[in-house]
């Protein structure tokens, strides 16, 4: 096993120029999410050095890049918001939740759960991107417009009127100018500096010649240099609250990244490690909490723009981070007069691009029930938080799967009687039931029978009394549940009690390894049991014409009883 996924040295000069491109791209980005997150901005590019480093040099994906994100941001924001006010070490404890979201992903990765996590409905992972994208936009109006940042949504929707009633025109105006930029940059001009960096650079500069004595809020000075140690501190009243955002961080991240990862794939024509990928994750979270940094994850625009410009190893993941760590030691000092109104700006931009345009524009010709659920997760993941959000959403999608699959499963049981009743009769079968003139029934199960099927095997126990014959064909179910394996006991037994002749078809592989853990085969000796079906309805013809010869002798016994009787 290679010690770093997909390193080789064959691609140097694409590596480093991708990791350089991917740093210019994340710089302005990791300032903004910083900030936004309440950390600050030196914690938005602690957490883009670390987790990018760690998560390039341990991961599976080799050309990602990761860094914070808006989901990421999104959650640790409500963390420093919740555990810095209301405790005195709340700062050291949010630092603390972030270093439980880097285990609990480790544990993922080592529980081999990678291939799990994304496997969730596109209307659940749809919804709540949305509401992340709709939360960063809202998030943001505030410092948009000259005021202070607010990681509660309900509270900063609260605070429109008075934001736009009280408008720092500067402020607006900074931040209009980086709408403008990060959306209406030429594409000849994005290939050599990003419309994220150009915007950040532009409205710096306007803020600082045309609005030298404005009070626009500003990121003002921040620290150069290594970062201090954060020890984890734990709060025996706040433990709860530690666990759950940790297991929250672990969860999104962990989506946020395996998603990305399968976008690296598509477009390199490579595979990822998603165990992998998770354990880099979670190393790279655990040392960003360790020494101040903001959680990250996989980030798709970065990763894209990395593969784009000839990065495509791990080597490219760390470029990216050593280049972000040398501004933060030599270059610190520029960025102290970068207004909040514009990280806002070139935030709201990314909020935008969350937000699934793509499916909310088809998702009301697809189904309703799709669009309601789609629709829930939103409003919960809004107003609620992401876990919830998510947690429902997969609750609910299931619940919706299950009745689709339930009635395909349904429609696939039958009570055959009549030759006529089924096309998938061969004409030796068709004869056979048409001479048993209605006394067989040929009950047929088809596709994998889950809990899903059992009550409509239950509902049909009523027609066994009306037949002498009960043929039981399991030949095109490839899975039997422990539900739909006890109705088809109850049925059997219901058979033998009423004293009919039962048969089994087709029991072969992992059903027939479920009957016989389910003792069920017990109640059918081997003679009863068949590979095909034409064979059963032989044994069960043979049965009716012996039972009816049977029937014929003790008819003539009785008569010639009778006239004994009568002469005597």
């Amino acid at each position: 096993m290679q010690l770093v996924n997909g390193l080789h040295f064959k691609n140097i000069r694409g590596d480093l120029f991708g990791g350089i491109t991917a740093a210019v791209v994340a710089l302005p980005l990791a300032l903004a999410f910083g900030v936004s997150s309440g950390a600050g901005a030196i914690a938005g590019l602690y957490g883009a050095i670390i987790v990018g480093f760690f998560a390039a040099l341990f991961g599976g994906t080799p050309s990602q890049i990761s860094g914070p994100t808006g989901p990421m941001t999104v959650v640790i924001a409500t963390v420093f918001s919740g555990l810095a006010t209301n405790s005195e070490n709340g700062v050291a404890m949010a630092f603390t939740v972030i270093m439980l979201g880097g285990v609990f992903q480790i544990l993922f990765g080592v529980m081999r759960l990678g291939k799990y996590i994304t496997l969730m409905p596109y209307t659940v992972i749809s919804g709540f991107m949305s509401g992340i994208g709709l939360i960063i936009i809202v998030i943001e109006v505030g410092p948009f417009l000259g005021h202070p940042a607010s990681a509660n949504v309900v509270e900063s929707i609260g605070q429109f009127a008075y934001f736009f009633t009280h408008t720092n025109v500067a402020a607006a105006a900074l931040g209009i100018l980086t709408l403008a930029i990060v959306f209406g940059s030429p594409a000849r001009l994005t290939r050599f500096i990003p419309s994220p960096l150009l915007a950040l650079i532009v409205g710096t500069l306007v803020a600082v010649y045309f609005f030298p004595d404005s009070d626009l809020p500003l990121i003002g000075d921040i620290p150069s240099g290594l970062p201090n140690l954060q020890l984890p501190t734990f709060n025996i009243t706040e433990l709860r609250s530690i666990l759950g955002y940790g297991l929250m961080l672990a969860v999104l991240g962990s989506i946020d990244s395996l998603l990305t990862s399968l976008v690296a794939d598509n477009i390199t024509r490579t595979s990822h490690d998603s165990d992998r990928e998770l354990i880099g994750q979670g190393i790279g979270n655990l040392i960003a909490g360790l020494f101040g940094g903001l959680p990250g994850a996989g980030a798709t625009m970065r990763t894209v723009i990395n593969v784009k410009t000839g990065g495509k190893t791990p080597i490219s993941g760390m470029v990216h981070a050593l280049v972000l760590l040398i501004i933060v030691l030599k270059a610190g000092g520029l960025t102290e007069n970068i207004p909040h109104a514009v990280l806002a700006g070139i935030l709201i931009k990314v909020g935008i691009d969350i937000i699934d345009w793509s499916f909310l524009k088809r998702v009301h010709q697809i189904s309703l029930k799709a669009t309601g659920l789609m629709y829930i997760v939103v409003f919960l993941t809004v107003f609620v938080d992401l876990i919830t959000a998510v947690a429902v959403g997969i609750f609910f999608a299931n619940l919706l799967t299950i009745k689709n699959l339930s009635d395909i499963q349904s429609q696939r049981v039958k009570a055959i009687v009549n030759p006529e009743d089924d096309i998938d009769l061969s004409i030796g079968e068709k004869h056979i039931l048409k001479q048993a003139q209605g006394r067989i029934v040929l009950f047929s199960l088809g596709g994998p029978m889950s809990f899903g099927a059992a009550k409509t095997i239950s509902q049909r126990m009523g027609i066994v009394s009306k037949y002498d014959v009960l043929i039981l064909d399991l030949t095109d179910v490839p899975l039997l549940g422990v539900t739909a394996s006890l109705a088809i006991e109850n049925i059997i037994k219901d058979a033998c009690d009423q004293n009919r002749q039962v048969y089994l078809v087709g029991a072969t592989g992992k059903v027939q390894e479920r009957l016989q853990k389910m003792k069920l085969l017990r109640l059918l000796p081997p003679e009863r049991r068949f590979n095909e079906r034409l064979f059963a309805l032989q044994e069960a013809i043979a049965y009716i014409e012996s039972s009816n010869n049977t029937s014929n002798i003790v008819k003539e016994i009785k008569k010639t009883d009778k006239q004994k009787s009568s002469t005597n």
